[in-house]
């Protein structure tokens, strides 16, 4: 398929931000009193916004998630993120090639909220690519695992959603672009990505320098 847009995901797709981010929220939830492994929190926690996942973290804490240790959280993560954000291997030279083949029609659409998303890409050197076709599942009537921050993000491109390309690390974010009706791309660097094909994800790839071609661009 010739596609009409790429629509990128932010955290583990562009940049390696996850395991930093779940770090901070695994600390936190510690000294909130739930104990979790590095691999239990990213298990519950990846892809998903932390306030959505509210009731099973008052479950375990026994504590209400109030605004102010959202606040906190934000402020922890977000320094986390400047001391120690890198670039996923081969984006840049990836995202480079597919800008230019769709002359531009590239998004940047994730479930984070912007300010993060932004202060990321700005961090990495990718801002440029994205600027202006940005958006946040923060600012949606649903976030992912539903369909919206895609298909703003394609309508804001004039793309026909179908005919549009996902990139995506987790199940969250493939279901989000299938119910959006995109063919999505998954990228696994670490396993066979059988969970992600299982979402619905039609492709499945190691590593960033094979997008493009993946893409046809």
């Amino acid at each position: 398929m010739k596609f009409e847009a790429i629509l990128f995901d932010c955290d583990g797709v562009l940049v390696d931000s996850e395991p930093i981010t779940n770090g901070v929220l695994r600390d936190m939830l510690a000294e909130a009193g739930w104990v979790l492994t590095p691999e239990e929190c990213m298990r519950l926690f990846i892809g998903k916004m932390v306030r959505s996942e509210a009731a099973r973290i008052e479950h375990h804490t026994g504590r209400p998630l109030t605004d102010e240790w959202m606040s906190a959280f934000y402020a922890r993560r977000n320094a986390a993120l400047e001391a120690q954000l890198t670039a996923i291997e081969h984006i840049h030279g990836a995202v480079e090639r597919v800008h230019a083949h769709h002359d531009g029609r590239i998004a940047c659409a994730s479930g984070a909220d912007r300010f993060k998303v932004e202060m990321q890409l700005a961090k990495v050197g990718l801002a440029p690519y994205f600027a202006g076709r940005i958006f946040s599942g923060h600012e949606m009537p649903a976030t992912k695992p539903a369909p919206d921050v895609y298909l703003a993000a394609a309508a804001a491109l004039q793309a026909v959603p179908t005919r549009c390309a996902v990139v995506e690390d987790t199940v969250t974010g493939v279901t989000a672009g299938v119910a959006a009706g995109a063919t999505v791309f998954a990228y696994a660097p670490l396993d066979d990505g059988a969970a992600l094909r299982a979402a619905g994800a039609q492709h499945v790839f190691r590593s960033m320098a094979e997008l493009p071609e993946l893409l046809g661009c």
